[in-house]
């Protein structure tokens, strides 16, 4: 793409900002939806497999389109795609708020994850060619701290509109920003692809179809989305029936609830994400292997936690297990997305995001929160014996993630596409 010498392009740290930011509202929008779920399901009445599926058509949207938005992604003007999601998105959740009925609401959420699709998948190759290896990490990890921090916006804001004025409301004021800041990279140049690591050559070879598929050829990055989605699987429901379990389980109030996870998710997914990416940074410098025994040790540190609040009959220690478990399972985020996209091709880059994207909702978090409250629906209503199959799959994620850092500690370096 030929960019005009006349349009500036923006520096790495105003390039991280920006997009940082714009990942912020991203989860905001999407954790509306946790925080007004016992009001929504009144107000449709739906009982908690519906309300499941609500984060299923969401999925839908989001993991269907992805694959679509990684190739564009590697051919097409990123900027432009994505200021496309972002409208997309925010149309998405307004109308959310503007829904009659169960069937309206669920196309609606389908069109929020068609919106946030493009923006999740070509996001991170921007940054990822804004810095070079040794910096990545980092930045990357700054870039996703915008997951726990959006979330928690979108579950205390949603949470407090929804009990003041309703929660069609929480949707409606969630949405409206996205509607002019999905302008606020168009008037700046195009980043090159492979720029940081001086590959711009190799990075304008269009992949082919083949070379998407053989992505899981790639062991290393078969190993890590294989555990990103046995841990997409658990967090996916984790955070959608947090708030509702607390309420149901120990008798919090729902805007309380609300409150607190919000607040755990801001300290816990705030602290846990940026000691997680700095800490694997540094180690990854002694040991190649570093990334990888920060993903499997943190995630197998959550399960016993994880139990500890789905069993406690104290409110107060289910609190304390539950905040304790989020932030061994934020150590993750940095280096689990710099994995993602070091061990593809240096062409390859928003397609490994979208390939991963794709697997991990496809057999992760689009359906574990409806699989969990068909399981409360089963048991009567007993979503504390529901949600206890989700430290199990923590066991899984940390599985594949430890065979990942013996066989990366043993063998050649992961990261055999880049130099």
């Amino acid at each position: 793409m030929t960019v005009t010498a006349s349009r500036k392009q923006l520096s790495p740290a105003w390039i991280l900002f920006v997009l940082t930011g714009l990942n912020l509202f991203n989860y905001l929008d999407r954790y509306v939806l946790s925080a007004v779920l016992t009001p929504l399901q009144k107000d449709l009445g739906i009982n908690d497999g519906q309300a499941g599926r609500l984060v299923t058509a969401f999925m839908i949207g989001y993991f269907v389109t992805s694959p679509v938005f990684g190739w564009l992604g590697d051919r097409c003007s990123r900027k432009w795609l994505i200021a496309a999601g972002i409208f997309v998105w925010s149309v998405g959740t307004i109308l959310t708020g503007f829904a009659a009925t169960f069937a309206m609401m669920l196309s609606f959420r389908v069109l929020v994850g068609l919106g946030e699709a493009s923006y999740a998948t070509i996001s991170p190759s921007l940054i990822s060619d804004s810095y070079a290896p040794t910096k990545r990490n980092n930045a990357l990890t700054i870039f996703y701290v915008a997951i726990p921090v959006g979330a928690a916006l979108g579950t205390i804001i949603g949470g407090i509109i929804a009990a003041k004025w309703g929660w069609r409301h929480a949707f409606i004021w969630a949405g409206s920003p996205g509607l002019l800041l999905a302008l606020v990279m168009l008037p700046f140049a195009e980043l090159k692809r492979g720029q940081a690591e001086g590959k711009t050559t190799e990075a304008a070879k269009r992949p082919s179809f083949r070379d998407i598929v053989n992505l899981f050829r790639i062991s290393d990055y078969a190993l890590v989305v294989l555990g990103y989605t046995a841990y997409t699987f658990a967090l996916g429901a984790f955070g959608h029936w947090g708030p509702t379990f607390l309420h149901r389980a120990h008798g919090v109030a729902v805007d309380k609830a609300g409150e607190f996870f919000g607040a755990v998710l801001v300290v816990a997914g705030l602290v846990g994400t940026l000691i997680g990416g700095f800490a694997a940074t540094a180690w990854q410098k002694r040991n190649r292997a570093g990334y990888a025994w920060t993903l499997g040790l943190s995630v197998l540190a959550a399960v016993p936690l994880a139990f500890g609040a789905f069993l406690a009959s104290s409110t107060f220690w289910s609190m304390a297990f539950l905040a304790a478990a989020m932030f061994f399972l934020f150590l993750s985020t940095g280096p689990v997305n710099t994995l993602i996209l070091e061990t593809a091709p240096v062409n390859l880059r928003a397609s490994a995001m979208a390939v991963s994207i794709f697997t991990i909702h496809l057999f992760g978090d689009m359906w574990s929160p409806e699989i969990v409250g068909r399981l409360a629906d089963s048991f009567g209503g007993n979503l504390q014996k529901a949600v206890l199959i989700l430290p199990v799959a923590l066991i899984v994620a940390s599985a594949f993630w430890l065979v990942l850092a013996v066989k990366t500690k043993r063998g050649p370096a992961h990261n055999s596409a880049l130099p």
